[in-house]
């Protein structure tokens, strides 16, 4: 045997695997799990890791796996350590959930990710690592919005201006916008500095932040504003970061406004040499240093040069310890990389982007590839939400947008059901309509929590959620309270149940100093007192107390005016519909005009509340019904429900998706809305479509389309047509149905047709004895000669898609509307089958006895609920 140390030395060829061998297959297996399951286009996203990369990533396309994924695969590759990837996230929410799935693939790597959050967070982290630069402490306080108004107040007063001309919470919003657009004092256009305070709003912007430094504060927009400022007058810090962060990944690029679009501008670019100009780092910038005056070309039409007096001096505060794990250090200077730091990975889709209102551009997704010259951009188009129906209408719809990328969703799944879309007479019979149709799902099993209604603007809400209490269907509000909870509707509510009710303390209390009066905690501290040792209600308390000199000459006498308003109101009520009644009382308490005067972004929104509050009040015959009616819906406890069907505005379904999604009001003026239009043109007109297809893509297996022939918006009944977003939907993927809310074309429609009207034509699974009579009223009444007639004295027209119903009808008129069940209406000139003393069940009011009758109208006394009027066809003999 030889041994081996005499073996001959030959060369030993490199070894592979063999294909199919041992090793081969053992390899296979120990491939990383977390690619598995991705489709070609993931893996791709996932895998290129070089260079700028943009994900176009549509709806229901695995966005947030493909992001996740590619950390884990970074950190699995060492290409990085934890701490030099910066991952940034609109939402905490979707940062916890990124957190979350990291640590499901890698176990405690996540841990070691400080720089994995939002835009701000991150901000702020390296603000207060770097305070002192920009003039902060590191421990300076973030203001929240009512600090900040309350700041600016004493700046108007210091500036003597009328703060109710000019509210501090307009200029707050103002220096919100500037912010957002990356505009520090010095750049904001002289032209929009005058639009506040007599031309003073640049001066005043100014001395806000030289307040905010005083006090050792920064409010929100500062936490990025404050950075860009830092990196350009601090090249040095700006390359630490630039060394320091190897990897670069967004979400929702689509939806960065300026600031947040500098400031990933200046991070992702190579890190430059020192005294390199700005333009250097930023392509296409012009160094205000070189060409005085000059703005950047970045982004057309937008000021972003850096402060003429940028510092050069390298101060270098000592290690505070207060920096997280990996952020570079003040003695880390001129780290040279090792090659050009553009590893960039955007992910977003331009077809979702539809806070433009709040300042997301656009543009910076469109222009990425301008950005960053030779980016590669993958498209994930493979949808795992919608059936195949559904995406060809979005893609279709989308389609005609100008300003976009372009990608069209597929789907290996079924096609599933037709997009459908249904006109209505009305709102009201919309509304009917869908609660019918979600009774029809629940009956077949789906689940409520898979419901979801969209609408475009939240005073639609006030309709469906009178309609689900009238049907006992529960339900939930995403994004904000249900509509009779509003903070403005609950104001509006308390004036009217103090005219109710003078000894109704809890409302008198709600809006004794709103809109401000001057009366403060401390007068109704003096009222309660006055109420208690007298034993009277609080309003007559004030009724005594402004004639004694217990209070302060203003304080009393604007409690002296406000009692004497409220008597005046009172007396009114005799002789003046209720309605219009509300609309005095609203405009003659200032409470409109508190509004009008608020520039708030949802100030606009509040005012049309208030109006669909006025417009909901003619369902009933006088103010006692209709406030006995929101007892009602206000009593209904939504947090016990196992289920409910969800209603939420359009924005509020980012990133939501269901089995059945009813889309409402989908008409000119409201959907897309004139207010957009008139304010942003075909800019906006592309918003509105966006804000479609988002809508759409929120389906898995049912979308629903409505609109009204006639909807009733801030008082005024108006004729509407179909919005253009219908004629832009594929006809082959969509389905017109019938309203199953009652045909409204005919019958006894009113202000809205019952779903008893045509019953033959979609059929009905009511078969309780008070059904069956609503049905012979019904036949009875259109027997009796009332076809024909006009409302508001026009004929009213058929809707743009009565071709697909077989016979053409005409609208009809009758008496005030009903909420069936609850609201006190006119007879209708029928005669009740009931009799006095009748024992009778009421689905929602339970047992009781007939006290009184008015044609079809019963006054019942219940026995848990109390006397109440109702319909007759809504309760049955026991």
């Amino acid at each position: 045997m030889t041994e081996p140390s005499k073996l001959p030395h030959h060369g030993v060829p490199e070894h592979q695997p063999a294909a199919g061998g041992i090793a081969a297959r053992a390899r296979a297996t120990a491939a990383p799990q977390y690619l598995s399951g991705l489709n070609p286009e993931q893996r791709d996203a996932v895998v290129t890791l070089d260079g700028p990369v943009l994900v176009l990533a549509g709806a229901g396309t695995g966005k947030t796996r493909v992001l996740t994924t590619r950390i884990a695969h970074i950190l699995s590759q060492g290409r990085a350590r934890p701490h030099e990837i910066l991952s940034v996230t609109f939402t905490n929410k979707a940062a916890r959930e990124m957190k979350l799935r990291l640590g499901q693939m890698l176990g405690q790597a996540v841990e070691g990710m400080p720089w994995l959050g939002t835009f701000h967070s991150i901000g702020g982290r390296i603000l207060r690592y770097h305070a002192e630069l920009v003039q902060l402490k590191s421990n300076f306080t973030v203001l929240d919005v009512d600090d900040q108004v309350r700041l600016l107040k004493q700046l108007l007063q210091a500036e003597n201006i009328d703060d109710k001309r000019w509210p501090a919470r307009m200029l707050a919003g103002l220096i919100d916008g500037w912010k957002n657009r990356g505009l520090t004092p010095p750049q904001v256009p002289a032209g929009e500095a005058a639009v506040f305070g007599n031309g003073k709003g640049g001066k005043l912007y100014a001395s806000y932040q030289e307040r905010l430094k005083i006090l050792n504060a920064a409010d929100f927009g500062d936490l990025l504003l404050e950075n860009i400022r830092l990196f350009r007058e601090h090249p040095d810090v700006l390359r630490q970061y630039q060394s320091r962060f190897k990897f670069i990944l967004v979400d929702e690029y689509q939806d960065t406004n300026v600031a947040q679009y500098l400031w990933l501008r200046l991070l992702s670019q190579a890190p430059s040499k020192p005294g390199m100009p700005l333009s250097a780092v930023i392509p296409g910038a012009i160094d205000p240093a070189v060409v005085p005056g000059a703005t950047s070309s970045v982004i057309p039409g937008r000021v972003e040069d850096a402060n003429p007096e940028s510092r050069s001096e390298e101060d270098s505060p000592l290690d505070s310890g207060l920096a997280p794990i990996g952020a570079p250090r003040n003695d880390e200077r001129n780290v040279a990389p090792s090659s050009p730091l553009k590893n960039i990975c955007c992910v977003g889709d331009d077809d979702q982007s539809i806070y433009g209102w709040r300042g997301a551009e656009v543009d910076n997704i469109l222009r990425f590839d301008h950005d960053f010259p030779g980016a590669k951009v993958i498209r994930l188009e493979r949808n795992y939400r919608s059936t195949g129906h559904i995406l060809a209408a979005a893609s279709h719809l989308i389609a005609h947008n100008e300003g976009r990328l372009g990608k069209t969703l597929r789907t290996e799944d079924v096609d599933g059901e037709k997009v459908t879309v249904t006109g209505s007479w009305d709102s009201e019979e919309e509304a009917r309509a869908i609660g019918e149709e979600i009774e029809e799902l629940q009956r077949a099993g789906d689940n409520l929590n898979e419901v979801a209604i969209l609408v475009r603007a939240s005073f639609q809400m006030r309709e469906f959620e009178d309609r689900f209490v009238t049907l006992g269907l529960p339900y939930r509000v995403i994004g904000g309270p249900r509509f009779y909870e509003r903070a403005e509707i609950r104001d509006a509510l308390a004036y009217l149940r103090v005219i109710n009710s003078p000894a109704d303390d809890l409302a008198f209390e709600r809006i004794v100093n709103v809109p401000k009066r001057g009366l403060g905690d401390a007068t109704v501290q003096m009222l309660h007192d006055h109420a208690r040792k007298r034993r009277i209600p609080l309003f007559e308390a004030a009724r005594a107390v402004v004639e004694t000199d217990e209070l302060k000459p203003k304080a009393r006498g604007s409690l002296r005016d406000l009692i004497l308003n409220f008597d005046r109101w009172r007396a009114q009520r005799e002789v003046t519909a209720h309605t219009e009644l509300a609309e005095i009382v609203l405009d003659e308490s200032g409470y409109t005009e508190m509004w009008q005067k608020d520039r708030s972004a949802d100030a606009a929104g509040r005012l049309d509340n208030l109006k669909e509050l006025v417009r909901s009040m003619e369902e009933f015959e006088n103010l006692q019904g209709f406030l006995e009616h929101i007892s009602l819906v206000m009593d209904r406890d939504g947090g016990a429900e196992d289920e409910a069907v969800s209603l939420m505005t359009l924005h509020s379904a980012k990133g939501l998706e269901f089995d059945n999604v009813f889309l409402p009001g989908w008409e000119e003026g409201l959907f897309p809305s004139q207010r957009t239009l008139d304010e942003q043109g075909r800019a906006g007109l592309e918003e509105e479509r966006r804000l479609a297809h988002v809508g759409l893509t929120r389906a898995r297996r049912r979308a629903k389309l409505y609109f009204a022939t006639n909807r009733r918006i801030h008082g005024t009944w108006s004729t509407t047509i179909p919005s253009r977003f219908l004629d832009e939907l594929p006809a082959d993927n969509v389905e017109i149905t019938e309203s199953k809310g009652g045909s409204g074309w005919g019958g006894s429609g009113g202000y809205g047709a019952s779903r008893f009207d045509n019953v033959e034509s979609f059929g009905s699974s009511y078969t309780t004895p008070g059904w069956q009579r609503a049905q012979a009223n019904r036949a009875r009444n259109n027997q009796g000669g009332r076809h024909g007639q006009t409302r508001d004295g026009f004929e009213e027209s058929q809707s743009s898609f009565s071709g697909s119903r077989s016979d053409t009808f005409s609208r009809t008129k009758r008496g005030p509307m009903v909420i069936e069940g609850e609201l006190v209406a006119k007879s209708t000139g029928t005669v009740s089958e009931f009799s006095l003393d009748d024992r009778v069940f009421h689905q929602k009011f339970g047992y009781g006895n007939v006290v009184k009758i008015d044609g079809n109208k019963l006054t019942i006394a219940f026995e848990k609920a109390g006397e109440k009027k109702v319909v007759d066809s809504f309760v049955e003999r026991v």
